[in-house]
């Protein structure tokens, strides 16, 4: 880098469009972290090469700032904008593809976390309905959580939560109560069930700053009906995931990119496999845990949007 001498004898560095990023790099090099130190020099050189590849201009920087500023002034306890945003623009999916990538052996595929989960689901036993007052048919959703070798996994935590019979979150409610979503265990030899209603494709919370991204963008704003799981036990790599409605018309085009082929599901009318017969639907689905790879080996892309706002 060149330098230029000021004031007399003093010198510095001349600082234009050709020198910032390897100056701005050079002022981060002494950060001791060197994950955080790797992290950082990559985010401003990808910063600074994304302003000169568009010619960035003054006006379009505020209108950035702007844009961000907004979508944190709209999260909430219960709201979280700023997932919403990594989910639309594709992020979220790639850190879980990356996710996914790491681990040493073949387990279920990861999706999407959201920002609808929450810390607080109620415990409830195997064979009970996660919706408080179902207005259409419930169907049941069943299945094994097993080890790579397919052997049971007794007591596993599997959460799940979605959209109820209108295609709406309880989060998305002022002052409702919690309602479809539930935390079970496995029994003895692995095996869930329970009952729920099946899932509604949604809009994306279209009222904030991603709203009006995506009509910008002149995008649907659909995602496609699904159920979101989080499976955990001692010793296995936690599993976030979703169950994808085949029948969806956005199955396809999910606005958060969410869908992978191995979880797309059908509903099954009539199975004499179906753990509660008294109901006609049944989806079944096998999940498939990992062993652990290191201390805190979880898929979370995402979070529930109080612990955020807490920290």
């Amino acid at each position: 880098m060149e330098s230029i001498a000021v004031s007399g004898e003093i010198k510095m560095t001349a600082v234009d469009q050709g020198t910032i990023t390897d100056v701005a790099v050079e002022q981060m090099s002494a950060t001791p972290d060197p994950r955080l130190k790797q992290i950082m020099e990559a985010l401003v050189r990808h910063l600074h090469a994304f302003a000169r590849e568009v010619d960035l201009t003054p006006e379009e920087w505020l209108e950035g700032i702007t844009f961000l500023t907004a979508v944190g002034q709209t999260c909430t306890p219960t709201r979280q904008e700023f997932i919403l945003l990594s989910d639309t623009l594709g992020l979220s999916s790639l850190v879980t593809s990356l996710h996914d990538q790491r681990t040493q052996s073949s387990g279920t595929t990861s999706s999407l976390l959201g920002p609808f989960y929450r810390q607080d689901s109620p415990d409830k036993k195997l064979g009970e309905s996660i919706v408080n007052d179902p207005e259409v048919p419930e169907i049941a959703l069943y299945g094994r959580v097993t080890d790579t070798a397919g052997r049971g996994i007794a007591n596993a935590t599997v959460e799940i939560w979605q959209t109820d019979d209108k295609g709406v979150y309880d989060l998305q409610k002022d002052g409702a109560a919690i309602d479809a979503r539930a935390r079970f265990r496995t029994d003895s030899e692995g095996r869930y069930w329970l009952r729920t209603v099946t899932p509604l494709g949604y809009l994306i919370p279209m009222d904030g700053p991603v709203g009006d991204m995506i009509r910008a963008q002149k995008r649907h704003g659909y995602r496609p009906g699904h159920i979101h799981f989080l499976i955990s036990a001692p010793g296995y790599r936690e599993v976030v995931t979703a169950l994808y409605m085949g029948y969806d018309d956005h199955i396809d085009s999910d606005t958060v990119f969410g869908v992978r082929a191995p979880l797309v599901v059908r509903i099954d009318k009539n199975n004499p496999h179906n753990p509660v017969p008294e109901l006609d639907g049944s989806i079944h689905f096998d999940f498939q845990l990992s062993p652990v790879s290191s201390a805190g080996d979880s898929g979370r892309v995402g979070a529930d949007p109080s612990q955020i706002l807490k920290k």
